[in-house]
């Protein structure tokens, strides 16, 4: 969808392991953030949109999860809209704000993505992940992840999934599997990826790991599902991202002197199709920048789901940094770090920055606000004008269950 919502305001919480604090502590402090960001108080908001995913199962907080964070910091009256899609949560939510500010429906909009993932008891955590499945159809998809793990070799992936890790990680090594065997892609390329957003996280105070790792460090690390290591994979996390969104007319009215605009976002479901056929993922990338007037030679600086190494590979290929098999030979030529052609993740992304799912689309956005008005200091992008954020979430068959890309620029 074409849009043209401005971003006058910012906030977000540094992700991480925040077992003391609940939604409402961490939602709050992002949305104060933002407000204080853009220079206007609560009252002048006409709506929220409160991107979640996992409350109702880590917390028990269900049905009202956005009323109950926004009533406990002095905020009623407003309507409030609860966004659950999966890791694609906050993104959904902040794509349905920009609608109605584009639409015309209001001036001022609040898009908060919030997510308490840590929990003394682990199998919660990452049993959160197992209902972004088609849980019908759970058992024998465990047995096919088991199955492939097993006849390539595997026996870290064989065993454990949803119990000692999020079962999205076996998702993820069978892909990676399948790209390795029809393009050549390297383990070492993947290493290549993890170590990159280390970097970069390294300079992001707000970064749930800032330790910078090399190659050989992320291929020596514990093997978790054949052939991702630990630092292939993302974390779980704590979090908070907030946006405030407004329209022309309220961003003249604040004297928004560096606006940054939503140019456009595309939200779609996957499908069953060819594995070499269009995905959801190239869809709502081709159908963003066409949207925006932009193609992806013209971008400054990316945010992608690289929820494992391999799929921020897989990301540069949908997006179209490079053809289809190229991503492995894109990463390994150092064009996506800062001072690259087109840096990816420079906020570390998912593997380094964190991944509190409810807030991670938010928190990209976030990422490309800043790199855009020049506020991202020692990871600042040199004349950063366009930036694009691509944000997924679950899995059914063999596509995304939710893929949103969203497109912003000067």
């Amino acid at each position: 969808m074409k849009m043209n919502a401005i971003v006058a305001g910012v906030g977000m919480t540094q992700f991480g392991k925040h077992l003391e604090r609940g939604l409402k502590s961490i939602g709050t402090e992002a949305v104060r953030a933002a407000l204080e960001d853009a220079g206007i108080d609560a009252d002048q908001l006409d709506a929220a949109y409160v991107g979640n995913a996992a409350a109702g199962l880590v917390t028990g907080q269900e049905s009202i999860r956005g009323q109950v964070i926004l009533r406990d910091m002095g905020l009623g009256r407003l309507p409030v809209i609860n966004v659950e899609n999966a890791c694609a949560s906050a993104s959904t939510a902040a794509y349905q704000a920009a609608a109605m500010v584009s639409a015309g429906l209001y001036d001022c909009v609040l898009a908060l993505g919030v997510e308490k993932l840590y929990d003394e008891d682990k199998k919660k955590s990452f049993g959160a992940f197992s209902g972004a499945v088609d849980v019908e159809f759970l058992k024998p998809f465990m047995a096919m992840l088991q199955s492939s793990s097993k006849s390539s070799g595997g026996s870290a992936g064989s065993s454990g999934a949803g119990e000692k890790r999020s079962m999205f990680m076996d998702i993820y090594a069978a892909v990676a599997r399948a790209h390795m065997e029809s393009y050549g892609t390297t383990v070492e390329q993947f290493a290549m990826v993890s170590a990159k957003n280390s970097r970069h996280g390294h300079l992001n105070p707000r970064a749930q790991f800032r330790d910078e790792l090399s190659v050989e460090d992320v291929l020596s690390a514990p093997m978790i599902a054949e052939p991702l290591t630990r630092p292939m994979c993302s974390p779980i996390g704590d979090g908070g991202a907030a946006l405030i969104l407004v329209s022309e007319r309220k961003a003249a009215e604040l004297g928004i002197s560096n606006p940054v605009r939503i140019r456009a976002s595309v939200l779609r479901s996957g499908w069953d199709h060819n594995p070499r056929e269009e995905d959801a993922a190239s869809l709502c990338a081709k159908e963003a920048l066409e949207e925006a007037g932009v193609g992806p030679e013209e971008l400054s600086v990316v945010e992608c789901h690289d929820a494992s190494a391999p799929a921020e590979i897989m990301a540069y290929e949908a997006i179209g940094l490079c053809e289809k098999g190229g991503g492995g030979e894109l990463v390994q030529s150092g064009e996506t770090t800062i001072g690259g052609r087109i840096p990816v993740n420079t906020s570390g992304g998912l593997l380094r920055k964190g991944h509190p799912v409810g807030a991670t689309g938010i928190a990209q956005i976030v990422e490309l606000t800043e790199q855009i008005q020049g506020r991202s200091g020692d990871r600042q992008v040199e004349g950063a004008i366009v930036g694009l954020a691509h944000n997924g979430g679950g899995t059914i068959g063999t596509d995304v269950a939710a893929m949103c890309v969203t497109v912003v620029s000067r």
